[in-house]
Formats: C-alpha cells, sequence, structure tokens
C-alpha cells in the first residue's frame, strides 16, 4: 500500500470523522474538515470549510483540489429527513466525486440488507427494499454502485455494524449503556441482552479508512465490512466495563413494547422501532474480505471497553457543569 500525500477533504466531524482525521494528521496528512459549522475542538493545522451537502456547488467546492475524500456526516435520526437529504446529497457527492476525480471512502452503516438471518452477512448481502432508513440506504448504495460499473466515479463503501469508543454517546452502549455504568447508574439496553452482537470501535473504523485510502484502484467500487471483535453479547460487553472500573452491573432491557410506549414521547426511540431486526436476533458481521486483503487484528474488548467507560466517567464532571450551565474548566476531544 502506498501512503498518499494529497489532500484528503473529510465530509463530517462526529466520532469517525475525528478519529480518521486524527489519525491522517499522525502521519502529517492534509487534512480538510467540511461540515455545515465550524466544530468547536478541531485542531490547529486541519484546514476547515463550511458545506451543505444539499448544495451541489458547496460540495464541488468542499472536493475540489483533494485527492480524496472521506464521507462521514450525520444525518438526524428520521426516516422522513433521511428520504429528503439522503438522494439529494448522493447526487452531489457523485457528481462532485466524478467532476474532480477524486476517490471517495464512505464510512457507512449496514441499514440497506435490512432483516437478515441469524448468519454472518457479508457484502454479497441483497439490498433491502424494507422500512424508511434501510430502504434509504439501499437506494443510496444503488446509486454509488450504478456510477461506478458506468466509471464516473471510483467509490469503497466501509460499512460498519455499531460502534463505540471514548467520545461515542449515540450508540447502543453508549451514553445510555457504557456512560450510565461509569456513573454508576442503573445502564438501558435496547438491543436483547444475551443476543450475540458484533461491536466496532471506532479507530478500527478510522484504521480501516485510512487502508483503502492508501490502497491502490482495484479496491475501490466495492464494499468492505469492517473487522470487529470476537462476538460478544451486550450483557456481557456492560459487564466489562462495570468490571473495569470496580462497579456493580445494573441494567434495564427495553423491549419492543416498551419502546413503542417511549416513543410516543421520543422520536428517537420512536425511529428506532423498525430497526428492531439489528437487535432480535444474532447480529454478526463477516469481514473475511477485509481481512485477508489487509488486516484483522481488531482492538480487543478487553482494550476498547476499559478505555471508553473510563472516557465516560472522566467527562461526567465537565457534563454535570454544562447541564447546570457552567463552563467546564476543559473540554475534553473525542
Amino acid at each position: 500500500m502506498t501512503n498518499r500525500q494529497g489532500l484528503i477533504t473529510i465530509f463530517g466531524y462526529g466520532p469517525t470523522g475525528i478519529a480518521t482525521a486524527d489519525a491522517l494528521r499522525a502521519r502529517g496528512q492534509a487534512v480538510r474538515v467540511v461540515q455545515r459549522k465550524r466544530p468547536a475542538n478541531l485542531p490547529a493545522g486541519i484546514e476547515f470549510m463550511p458545506c451543505d451537502v444539499m448544495d451541489a456547488q458547496s460540495v464541488l467546492r468542499a472536493m475540489t483540489g483533494a485527492e480524496q475524500v472521506v464521507i462521514s456526516i450525520g444525518v438526524e435520526y428520521s426516516g422522513k429527513v433521511w428520504k429528503e437529504v439522503w438522494p439529494k446529497a448522493m447526487a452531489n457527492f457523485l457528481a462532485a466525486a466524478e467532476a474532480t476525480s477524486a476517490r471517495i471512502v464512505h464510512i457507512d452503516n449496514m441499514y440497506m440488507y435490512g432483516p437478515h438471518s441469524a448468519e454472518p452477512i457479508n457484502e454479497d448481502a441483497p439490498l433491502t427494499s424494507y422500512g424508511q432508513k434501510p430502504a434509504v440506504r439501499a437506494e443510496a448504495t444503488r446509486m454509488w454502485m450504478k456510477a461506478g460499473r458506468e466509471g464516473r466515479v471510483k467509490w469503497a463503501a466501509l460499512r460498519a455494524p455499531d460502534f463505540y469508543g471514548p467520545g461515542v454517546d449515540r450508540s447502543h452502549i453508549g451514553e445510555t449503556g457504557l456512560g450510565l455504568v461509569a456513573q454508576g447508574k442503573m445502564a438501558l439496553l435496547i438491543p436483547q441482552p444475551d443476543q450475540p452482537h458484533d461491536y466496532a470501535y471506532v479507530p478500527d473504523i478510522a484504521r480501516a479508512a485510512v487502508s483503502l485510502l492508501d490502497a491502490p484502484d482495484d479496491v475501490f467500487n466495492q464494499v468492505w465490512h469492517v473487522p470487529c471483535a470476537p462476538t460478544r453479547t451486550s450483557r456481557q460487553i456492560l459487564q466489562m466495563g462495570a468490571d473495569a472500573i470496580g462497579a456493580k452491573l445494573k441494567f434495564m432491557p427495553i423491549s419492543t413494547l416498551m419502546l413503542r410506549m417511549m416513543g410516543v414521547f421520543s422520536p428517537f426511540l420512536r425511529e428506532c422501532i423498525e430497526m428492531r431486526f439489528t437487535w432480535n436476533r444474532p447480529y454478526i458481521v463477516d469481514a473475511t474480505k477485509f481481512s485477508r486483503r489487509f488486516w484483522s487484528d481488531a482492538t480487543p474488548f478487553e482494550v476498547g471497553i476499559p478505555l471508553t467507560v473510563k472516557a465516560f466517567r472522566a467527562a461526567a464532571p465537565a457534563k454535570t457543569k454544562e447541564s447546570r450551565g457552567q463552563t467546564p474548566a476543559r473540554t475534553a476531544t473525542p
């Protein structure tokens, strides 16, 4: 693999965008971060450019001058919003990629597979027409696949299941999982606690993205799954977090019925209901393809979980001050 030194544009500065930018900066890579507003935690030395992914010219400007692009955007967790945003944003990304010849690494989820059997999910699994959010991601996938077949773009989709890590709040084992464990409180768990469930560690996702960025063109216009640590249940993972800080594990499983009732008051929980196929059966990712081409030594849970729960515990005092309207003396960067 070649360490390419051209400018890399990263769309989105959430957990995976931050981790990818950090990995690239550590080796002296020129990085441009683009999103609507400048991130408060953007380190010195990283270029920033405001961008609205719904504006074709804005996306084109953000890609201009970049040799490669990482797409790591987050969109409001709403099927209605996704139906409005993703087709337009994807069309803009594809048009800009074609115009600039920039190679694209898209950090993606696995929603487009829809409901599946208990067997591990590999890259050849068919795209779904199920639901709102899964169907939208499937259609976005068809768009880049068509452009790739036609030779208009070089696009690599890097798919990961639910992810976790220091600074990751929005995850099934994030703020309401390991975050509450870190505070000695009762964790809330949407995934069925004893179903095998894969989780990807965010620094591993960034490492996989960089592996694709450094690879030759033959890895593009195809799908890759991020390697995960050996599969555990969500109960086992929360227990590891409690053990790491010497706490007693307390958690409450959230049944589908409870989720429907709570969804009356919480739009986010209401949106989770159609995704129950990701937690009411084994959810196991087959990353053999990536492992054979690149690497397979995903961060063990025995390493990632203690780091994550301790990061939540360290961040708790700052979050408490913020909730009381106080400004913390120092804000940790995920």
